[in-house]
């Protein structure tokens, strides 16, 4: 209980019915282990969620972008209610801090695990819709998916947004470097380097070396962004 105090603390919002939370908060692996049922892990609220998530978030981008086409709006709000990006927003909450997870999921980086974050960020957002009504679930939203879009939208397209400023304003080649791997195999990370040339400018860590490359561009990207004389004017602006 409290975690789960602390939590409702750092997202500014207390449950009327912290069952909800607690279910919220519950993986699978977890409520198996304990023979909890069926019905008592956060697959359901992560069902419901999702819908409320893209509701809100067409609502938010139909708005913001009054001149997009359908395509473009459908190609964004895929980029935001995606699963990088979604695990993505639960860094600042910690969120895998609090989550229940079976023992083999927790030894195996369940924690860090984006699939899991982000379905459980998503079973969040249908607990706070249960228990306060839409209202609160899109304030939820709002604060913690839909702040700084074009900072997250510059994690989401990383790697395409680099090569183009590296086309755009170097002469010698972006290349990712495969530099170490840390951990047994059932729980794997990998470590990449961003180079421009022989220069390093990011380093990212992932449980795939897609996803470490994926890190170690954004990480350029926040570099570059103090370096280079003007924003780039791709899919996001650095």
């Amino acid at each position: 209980m409290k975690l789960q105090n602390e939590f409702e603390q750092k997202i500014g919002y207390q449950f009327q019915n912290g069952r909800l939370l607690s279910q919220a908060l519950t993986h699978s692996s977890y409520a198996n282990e304990r023979h909890m049922g069926k019905q008592a892990d956060n697959e359901r609220l992560e069902f419901l969620g999702d819908a409320v998530l893209e509701i809100v978030t067409s609502e938010f981008l139909y708005h913001r972008y009054p001149d997009y086409p359908e395509g473009e709006l459908t190609r964004l709000r895929a980029s935001m209610v995606c699963e990088p990006t979604l695990a993505f927003c639960t860094r600042d909450l910690n969120l895998g801090k609090y989550l229940f997870l079976g023992k083999g999921e927790d030894q195996t980086g369940g924690r860090e695990r984006k699939s899991i974050l982000s379905d459980a960020l998503e079973a969040i957002i249908g607990a706070v819709y249960l228990d306060g009504g839409f209202a609160s679930a899109k304030e939820f939203i709002f604060r913690f998916v839909l702040n700084d879009i074009e900072h997250k939208q510059l994690f989401f397209d990383s790697k395409t947004i680099l090569q183009e400023v590296v086309q755009g304003n170097y002469e010698e080649p972006l290349q990712y470097f495969l530099i170490g791997e840390e951990g047994p195999d059932h729980d794997k990370k990998f470590v990449v380097e961003a180079r421009i040339g022989d220069t390093i400018y990011g380093k990212g860590t992932g449980r795939t070396k897609k996803g470490a490359e994926q890190e170690a561009a954004y990480q350029t990207l926040l570099k570059l962004k103090h370096q280079l004389p003007q924003n780039h004017g791709g899919s996001a602006c650095i």
